[in-house]
């Protein structure tokens, strides 16, 4: 299992990553180094799911009083506005 461990104010940070991105009409997140998988509709549900998700698989590190925090990166496209030739 691979995550970061940080500290913020003195406190030590489980920091756990998910990829986000869309996939045929719903949001998914995929975590980093860690077995975790969910989706939902909307990026708010999607959310929800991810703290849930790592609620339960880190039950243990909670119990005894581990600060989780969840880091997501997304990718979105941006448009172009000029297309240079051969790309």
């Amino acid at each position: 299992m691979q995550h970061s461990t940080l500290r913020y104010n003195g406190c030590a940070l489980m920091l756990v990553k998910f990829e986000i991105y869309s996939d045929s009409g719903y949001w998914c997140g995929r975590g980093i180094g860690v077995d975790i998988f969910t989706q939902g509709k909307t990026l708010d549900e999607l959310m929800e799911n991810i703290r849930e998700a790592v609620m339960l698989h880190f039950e243990d590190e909670l119990g005894r009083g581990e600060n989780i925090r969840i880091l997501s990166i997304s990718e979105t496209e941006v448009g172009t506005v000029a297309r240079a030739t051969g790309c």
